[in-house]
């Protein structure tokens, strides 16, 4: 299974009595990630489904992809808010779907969360390492058996200003 890790594009600031679930992507931030997902579909990329977090700028991300034809289903998932822990969204989301091993799936997220999943999903642990920026993309390859927790291998990485 080929998984993607998407953090959402750029949002509003936090603002007194703006509560941060509620933030949207800023008209910057609607276009960045416009032309990020048409350059997408110009290199081949394709999702049979994107999972997303319920924030706002992450729905509205998410929106933004469906839109741009990367995958025609969308699905909210409380795994992918910031509480979201990977072991209990592999044992309680993914696993029991059991997906073909030909399945990409794009979960658009937050970070620290993201690099932290990545992280897990290639050495075992987070170390504080990996940093997605707004609107970037982690590829990771799941192995074909069991968990895939600190087994499987990263394809692309890259920041979103070379896709722009």
């Amino acid at each position: 299974m080929e998984l993607y890790l998407i953090r959402h594009g750029i949002a509003e600031e936090h603002q007194p009595g703006l509560k941060d679930e509620k933030r949207q992507l800023t008209p910057e931030g609607r276009e960045k990630t416009e032309k990020i997902a048409h350059k997408l579909v110009k290199l081949g990329f394709n999702f049979d489904l994107i999972l997303t977090s319920p924030l706002v700028r992450a729905y509205q991300t998410a929106e933004i992809l469906i839109a741009a034809g990367l995958s025609s289903q969308l699905e909210a998932s409380d795994h992918l808010s910031f509480e979201g822990d990977i072991q209990n969204w592999w044992q309680e989301w993914l696993k029991p779907r059991n997906y073909p091993q030909k399945t990409k799936l794009a979960l658009v997220g937050h970070e620290p969360s993201l690099s932290h999943w990545a992280e897990i999903l290639l050495w075992g642990e987070a170390k504080e390492r990996i940093i997605l920026k707004k609107a970037g993309m982690i590829g990771i390859k799941l192995p074909d058996d069991g968990s895939p927790l600190g087994r499987s291998q990263m394809f692309w990485l890259t920041q979103p200003k070379y896709l722009l």
